[in-house]
């Protein structure tokens, strides 16, 4: 029987660290050196050295070992795990991941009095993620391969990129460690990828601190005021990405870096940047459920601090005005596109550092407070729909469903943005802003929308990049809630 021959990078053997500034060093040491194995392997072949052995390398693994039912401080609502054993997770570009990974292992390191292992898993490293800013590796072949690439090298495996552990599903068989993180190398990297298809900007320019907008009119105001920032010297932010990753320093007036675009993406991305990814990120997600799903499937392996909606919304109650605020602090969840991942049963609380920080938004930038606040925002609960044309069925069966729910507010994209925030663990919150009350004979047409959006959309951005100043500000361990953890998690936030 004929066995292939496996080449692979020189061995890195597993080291102990106390130092999780080391550690993360190390990652990083052995992350590059077997993508550089690749790198350069895959650039052999296509100047014409066809290899007959398979090209393989592997993803670090970062491994923990307890033995102690010692209390450890729990006010945090990540850095520990559930019991003794033993723990890993295979690591992906620690250099993108740097200080995040720096601040996972240093508390495992301070809870556990204990060293944490660096080495090499056995995970393999698809060829594909080995290019961090992505490369058409299948494209870039000639014709003088006589079998597929994947006989030659490790291909993406959709089997190693599954949500069962951040779904609460993963079931570890006799013997192999537990997950320390939320997500493996692969479902990283797969996000990573996808996150630059879907926003035309690298996954190194994301922050930590997210809103989403269903409206490019809200895109153009933020365009406007960070391009201002920047002509103005940054004002604390140092950069302005927009997609093609066209690149204005603060102090310029025009990008220097980057590409201009044909055509925008399906969902682009335009970032504020800050030291340490503490800025803003805006995307414009379109409209509908299924959008605000894949987005959030993927910008959650960034770990961000916080993802807010900022949109618009039919008002449900007569009271309610054309450009009033609502802050959700409950969703009815009509959007099916979680369903498999989260049971509508799960309820999705308010988060209340959140929920503050919105309020304290609206009423800093409105100048309203305390009972008169009451005249321009509704607290209450939003429902969310995959069916825009809702209006065109017989009104009677999804006004009683809203009526039952005490709803104040209709969208399309809100409730899914909460509950893939609740299913991450990735602090959450919406205000959305009434643009039509179709039950009452306010409907959303050309005129009225364009005298709205003139009017509000300015105010509106103004309370929700308010609102994430104010949030990141915060102490990590209030902004991310015990609520959004179960009794059974990962040790990494």
């Amino acid at each position: 029987m004929n066995t292939q021959s496996i080449s692979t990078p020189s061995p890195i053997a597993f080291a102990q660290f106390t130092d999780p500034v080391k550690a993360v060093d190390h990652l990083i040491h052995i992350f590059d050196h077997n993508a550089g194995f690749l790198q350069a392997r895959f650039k052999d072949l296509l100047a014409g050295t066809v290899p007959q052995e398979r090209i393989r390398a592997h993803y670090p693994e970062l491994r923990l070992t307890t033995t102690s039912h010692a209390a450890i401080d729990s006010r945090l609502s990540y850095g520990h795990v559930s019991g003794p054993g033993d723990y890993s997770t295979t690591v992906t570009r620690p250099d993108l991941f740097r200080s995040y990974l720096i601040e996972q292992i240093g508390l495992l390191i301070r809870n556990y009095n204990t060293p944490v292992g660096i080495g090499t898993s056995d995970q393999p490293l698809p060829l594909h993620f080995a290019f961090p800013n992505g490369m058409n590796v299948d494209g870039a072949l000639s014709d003088f391969l006589d079998r597929p690439l994947r006989d030659v090298f490790d291909a993406p495996d959709i089997g190693n990129m599954d949500d069962a552990i951040v779904n609460g599903e993963y079931e570890a068989t006799d013997g192999a460690p537990l997950p320390l993180a939320p997500f493996t190398a692969p479902r990283v990297d797969y996000s990573l990828h996808r996150l630059q298809h879907y926003t035309a900007t690298q996954a190194e320019h994301f922050q930590k601190f997210v809103l989403f907008t269903n409206y490019q009119f809200y895109v153009d105001a933020f365009c406007e005021r960070a391009r201002k920032l920047m002509a103005d010297g940054g004002q604390g932010y140092k950069a302005f990405v927009e997609p093609g990753n066209r690149i204005t320093h603060a102090g310029d007036k025009e990008p220097s870096e980057g590409t201009p675009l044909d055509r925008l993406p399906q969902m682009p991305a335009y970032h504020l940047k800050v030291d340490k990814h503490m800025g803003i990120t805006l995307i414009n997600i379109g409209v509908g459920p299924s959008n605000a799903k894949t987005i959030t499937d993927h910008v959650a392996v960034l770990r961000p601090h916080a993802w807010l909606m900022l949109g618009h919304c039919a008002g449900l109650r007569k009271t309610q005005q054309l450009g009033d605020y609502v802050l959700a602090h409950g969703y009815v969840r009509e959007d099916h596109v979680l369903d498999a991942d989260l049971p509508n049963w799960v309820p999705i609380p308010p988060l209340a550092e959140v929920q503050v920080a919105l309020e304290q938004a609206v009423a800093e930038v409105t100048g309203y407070s305390g009972y008169e606040l009451k005249s321009i925002m509704r607290t209450g609960t939003v429902a969310t729909i995959d069916n825009r044309n809702w209006e065109l069925r017989d009104e009677r069966e999804p006004v009683r469903r809203f009526s039952q729910s005490r709803a104040v507010a209709l969208d399309m994209e809100s409730a899914t943005i909460a509950a893939n925030g609740f299913r991450f663990r990735v602090p959450y919150g919406t205000l959305l802003c009434v643009s039509d009350k179709p039950l009452h004979g306010e409907l959303k047409l050309p005129g009225m929308a364009s005298d709205f959006y003139r009017q509000q959309v300015n105010q509106h951005l103004d309370i929700g990049l308010l609102a994430l100043r104010k949030m990141s500000e915060m102490p990590g361990e209030r902004l991310h809630s015990r609520k959004l953890r179960s009794f059974s998690e990962t040790a990494f936030q």
